[in-house]
């Protein structure tokens, strides 16, 4: 039993914590038309960039026992494709989850860049697969398409992507994509195909991911709907005769007690403003189609005027999406609680987590080396495999 843990790479800068918006690492900030923190003492440039920031993130979770990290994809966000050569040649077997659109790239062009990256850093790269949450953010991106439209291409897209990978002349009719004799020369083809995260909640997206997904990528959510999630897929894929993981997607708060954990989460909460607190409460409006989104906005109480008004589950926390944006479900508690909660996920049918906190440096640290190791899933393997925890601490 093999249970991989992914680290979230902060490719738009983050807050030094939970609990302040400042200090600021990195050069710009979503919202803000200047450097907010420059470097030097007296506002001079200092020749660090957060590019070698999150280079130090990415040192940090490889040695502390994270197989790779997440490298996201958003408006506010550098591209994860050129951070991802950049960061191959800062560490040594970090693998590089690449999150994109499918639709904002022809599929012959993927597999020739994925190819190419996968010979130049020894087959260290793979997918995150999104298809996007429409609304105003997907036309931000050019994208009009509507939701079943838009998984219909990922779905051409990959059987495109992994037509062309078998370096034989591939052709291909579709809706969206067209290809007369394509294919990866040698020695591209010979390159290994990138493991795929899918990302998806709705019934269109169940149907592409059971047909090309290696993991099924959720946001954390209630422990009953999240299992219904990974049956669905399950029976699915089971349809076609393939198998599939399915892994989690969650921020975490963990500390040596949960009193030290929940009350980062307090001070956090309450050094949020009126207007944080009120774009929290309008965001159903800015969700689009997103089903995954919908689901989400569904855990958030009417009425918020304390911390504890979000907890859902016992160490649950529905809150961490006003605290940093992003997804709301998060684990909130001392190291082992954390660490039972994520075997629990495990019990459910998790089979890989990507984990984040903030500071994503300090963190990756913290929670690499006190609750990585308590997790019984992960113990199972090492058990397996003796000499191996030790090696990772």
């Amino acid at each position: 039993m093999s249970i991989d843990f992914f680290w979230r790479i902060p490719t738009h800068g983050e807050p030094s914590s939970h609990r302040s918006r400042t200090p600021y690492r990195g050069d710009w900030l979503q919202g803000q038309d200047h450097i907010r923190n420059p470097g030097l003492g007296g506002g001079g440039r200092d020749g660090y960039t957060y590019i070698d920031y999150i280079a130090e993130v990415a040192h940090a979770a490889e040695i502390s026992g994270f197989h790779g990290g997440l490298l996201p994809s958003f408006p506010m966000t550098d591209e994860p494709w050129a951070i991802s050569s950049f960061l191959a040649r800062e560490t040594k077997t970090f693998r590089f989850m690449i999150a994109f659109q499918p639709g904002f790239l022809n599929p012959v062009t993927a597999a020739r860049m994925t190819a190419s990256l996968q010979r130049a850093t020894g087959g260290r790269a793979l997918f995150n697969v999104i298809t996007g949450g429409g609304g105003p953010v997907q036309l931000w991106w050019g994208d009009s398409f509507s939701h079943d439209d838009r998984y219909a291409r990922t779905t051409e897209f990959l059987d495109v992507l992994r037509g062309v990978w078998q370096g034989k002349p591939f052709n291909y009719q579709g809706r969206f994509y067209q290809v007369e004799d394509a294919a990866l020369p040698f020695p591209l083809n010979e390159e290994a195909f990138p493991e795929i995260y899918f990302s998806g909640s709705s019934d269109a997206a169940l149907i592409s991911a059971s047909k090309h997904a290696d993991y099924y990528l959720s946001w954390l959510e209630p422990l009953s709907q999240l299992r219904d999630k990974f049956e669905r897929v399950k029976a699915r894929t089971d349809q076609l005769g393939r198998k599939i993981k399915c892994a989690v997607r969650v921020d975490i708060v963990a500390r040596a007690t949960e009193e030290e954990a929940w009350r980062e989460v307090r001070r956090g909460f309450e050094n949020l403003d009126a207007q944080q607190l009120e774009r929290y409460k309008q965001q159903q409006a800015r969700i689009g189609d997103s089903v995954g989104g919908q689901r989400q906005s569904t855990f958030r109480p009417k009425t918020i005027s304390d911390y504890r008004d979000l907890i859902i589950e016992p160490n649950i926390w529905s809150g961490f999406n006003l605290l940093r944006g992003g997804q709301g479900q998060g684990i909130v508690g001392s190291y082992e609680q954390v660490a039972q909660r994520l075997d629990d996920l495990v019990a459910l049918g998790a089979d890989a987590f990507i984990l984040a906190s903030t500071s994503h440096l300090e963190e990756a640290y913290r929670v690499g080396e006190e609750v990585l190791p308590l997790v019984r899933g992960r113990q199972k393997l090492h058990a397996e495999t003796p000499g191996l925890l030790s090696a990772v601490r």
